[in-house]
């Protein structure tokens, strides 16, 4: 017989669709799903969603890796260099400390699930939500 697990002290989730912490930024929402005490900081799930034709947060890099999965619509996803176009189920995986970005050049609403690990990226939030509100989030460009 298996060993069993000891029960975890933290509770379970189940959330329906849409349902979690919002974070609105203009054209970009983020929707929490579990971080923080729920996952005992070890990984943050989060949604985000952008609307048709919205440049994402620009180029950057974190210690954290980050694992993209499309649920809806068609995201560009830039890993280091070099930009992808991923449709519904196209997975993504971002070592910790790599360059990227994702944006919605389609014309209609783009959505990707993020896990970040370990967890902790939703500290973060507030001044990214506060940036974007100074700085909202522009048109793609059209690639050169």
């Amino acid at each position: 017989m298996p060993d069993q697990a000891t029960p975890s002290s933290r509770s379970a989730i189940v959330l329906g669709p849409g349902e979690g912490r919002p974070g609105p930024m203009g054209r970009i929402g983020a929707v929490f799903k579990a971080d923080r005490e729920e996952t005992a900081g070890r990984y943050s799930i989060s949604e985000w969603w952008l609307e048709p034709n919205t440049q994402g947060p620009g180029t950057h890099s974190h210690p954290e890796d980050d694992i993209f999965y499309v649920i809806e619509g068609v995201m560009s996803v830039l890993v280091g260099e070099q930009w992808t176009d991923a449709g519904v189920g196209s997975f993504v995986l971002v070592p910790g400390g790599m360059p990227h970005d994702f944006e919605n050049r389609g014309t209609v609403r783009a959505a990707i699930l993020n896990f970040s690990v370990p967890g902790n990226f939703e500290n973060d939030m507030p001044a990214i939500a506060e940036w974007y509100e100074k700085y909202p989030a522009k048109d793609v460009l059209p690639l050169v």
